[in-house]
């Protein structure tokens, strides 16, 4: 990597853009060298951690927990004003729950793609995208291009745009390009595809099981396609990809199964050289045991960088990660050269932003934004089947009504968060009753049992499934199927598969997501003021014929 390559894609900088990348990496010490290496997470707005990372001057941070967009775009002015170069601020804008604070509550990549308007997708994109960067976010670790296609996985979900490639293309491309029309850079993920495995990389290494073939016909389609379109960034996941390993390597034994985070193979040869892809690369989060796995903190760190990452995202102890990069290149495993072609390149980023120029704040329409997140979501509720006609609920014939609940559970709250959904359906009129663990309730004496299901996309759950014991709190409760002689419906407010778990309920929704904008869109639909969407991004049915009926 050279300087003269910014000029060419994705980054297209002028000689003025270049030279200032030139200027600032001349001036940095070769410690800032190794700190500008590190994405660091900085939840809330703790003045301790503040002061720490003004201390280590990390070339980018991820923000968790933040204040309205004014609190948040003074604190990363504070920021750089104390820091040699301005930082990349990333975020995962994937809607619903990883709304920012202060944001319209738009919808997931899996409710986008049920309802499959690439113009709603690019208004979503566009409004997040300026809501972003009104709070200092210049940079956005979505879209996700992985593929829906094992159902049992709990990691792509709700956070993909289902299983059909060419709906992921349509969505996501557009999703990434209007981000970095208005400023907001792009990092797909996660390389090298994810979806065939139904394990979670922050659990475990996870595999892409796919010949080389079916690899270009799925994710390679999708890649160059991002690549073509001038995505920015790609992330490097903890994802092994055998097929093209061995296929440059035929006894590569375990190599095979490297994760792609410290695989040069498939970042340097496959990525950058037969895809052609010249932006940056940023490993997945470096914490994750699907890296951790493989071999100690120590030992991957430093192959990061030297494997073809150009950001190390996340850290739990700077210091001595610092000391890490510091002894690898004392003994060769890193090189000066290797470290400086990564910053060229997160340098060519930040340039291709304009952070080193003065930028004007966007103007955000907050209401204008919060009516066009709730009419889009009034159009993505899936109805799935209803087999004996038990809706539009009718306050006459469906009054009293038991509530079966999950709690919303999201993975950066310690606490979970309870549905809105029953006092709505009382402002209506409707008497609801909410079962309690601890209840000798008769779903004989009510019109209607409702489940409400709230597992969105979940991180370090091994598997999410209906887990009638805990829905339940009995032995006996949790064995009754009560659609016999009660009507009942099961909505499920993110994870789309819970058919497998309940496949003769005679009435399931997908909701894909736990907002209460999309709580409310479900009531509309429950008493028949709008239209059901029918159109399913994934296989609800999970290939169960008897699901159907």
């Amino acid at each position: 990597m050279t300087f003269d390559d910014l000029a060419g894609a994705p980054y297209n900088l002028d000689a003025h853009d270049i030279q200032w990348v030139r200027e600032i990496l001349a001036g940095l010490s070769e410690d800032d060298r190794l700190s500008q290496l590190f994405n660091l997470v900085l939840f809330g707005n703790d003045p301790v951690e503040i002061d720490r990372i003004m201390r280590f001057r990390p070339g980018s941070i991820t923000r968790f927990g933040g204040a309205d967009a004014e609190t948040e775009r003074a604190l990363v002015a504070r920021l750089n004003a104390a820091l040699p170069v301005p930082l990349l601020v990333s975020a995962d804008l994937e809607g619903s729950r990883l709304s920012l604070a202060d944001a319209a509550e738009m919808p997931n990549p899996l409710g986008l793609a049920a309802l499959d308007d690439v113009q709603a997708t690019e208004e979503v994109s566009r409004i997040m995208a300026q809501e972003a960067r009104a709070a200092g976010i210049n940079w956005s670790f979505t879209p996700v291009l992985d593929i829906n296609a094992v159902f049992r996985s709990p990691i792509v979900a709700t956070r993909g745009f289902g299983s059909d490639v060419a709906t992921i293309e349509r969505h996501a491309i557009r999703q990434m390009e209007v981000f970095q029309r208005h400023g907001v850079a792009s990092a797909v993920k996660h390389w090298p595809g994810e979806g065939f495995d139904d394990r979670d990389q922050h659990l475990v290494t996870t595999i892409n099981p796919l010949d080389l073939k079916s690899w270009e016909d799925s994710f390679g389609r999708l890649y160059r396609r991002a690549i073509d379109a001038g995505v920015l960034s790609v992330m490097s996941a903890h994802i092994a990809f055998p097929a093209f390993v061995r296929s440059l390597v035929n006894d590569a034994g375990q190599e095979a199964f490297r994760p792609a985070s410290i695989n040069r193979l498939l970042n340097e040869e496959l990525l950058r050289k037969r895809l052609g892809f010249n932006g940056v690369i940023v490993s997945d989060a470096t914490p994750m045991a699907g890296l951790g796995s493989w071999s100690k903190r120590s030992e991957h760190l430093p192959e990061i960088i030297a494997s073809g990452c150009d950001v190390i995202l996340f850290s739990d102890d700077w210091e001595a990660d610092v000391a890490y990069l510091k002894a690898a290149l004392a003994d060769g495993r890193l090189t000066a050269a290797r470290i400086e072609a990564a910053l060229i390149r997160q340098l060519g980023l930040k340039a291709a932003l304009g952070l080193h120029k003065q930028q004007a704040v966007p103007t955000v329409d907050r209401a204008g934004n919060a009516a066009f997140a709730q009419s889009v979501a009034h159009r993505i509720p899936t109805l799935v089947k209803d087999v004996r006609d038990t809706l539009p609920l009718k306050l006459q014939q469906h009054r009293r009504i038991l509530v079966f609940s999950g709690d919303i559970v999201i993975p950066f709250l310690r606490q979970p968060l309870q549905f809105a959904l029953p006092e709505m359906l009382r402002q209506e009129g409707f008497e609801v009753t909410v079962h309690a663990p601890d209840s000798d309730l008769d779903a004989r004496n009510f019109d209607l049992v409702l489940y409400l299901l709230g597992d969105e996309t979940l991180l370090t759950r091994g598997r999410v499934f209906l887990d009638w014991l805990k829905l339940t709190g009995s032995f006996g409760e949790a064995m009754r199927r009560h659609w016999h002689e009660v009507p009942t419906a099961m909505i499920s407010f993110g994870y789309p598969y819970l058919l497998y778990d309940a496949p003769q309920v005679p009435t399931y929704i997908n909701a894909y997501s736990t907002t209460e904008t999309m709580q409310r869109a479900v009531v509309d639909a429950l008493l028949g003021r709008v239209t059901w969407n029918r159109n399913n991004p994934v296989d609800p049915f999970c290939g169960l014929d008897d699901a159907r009926f």
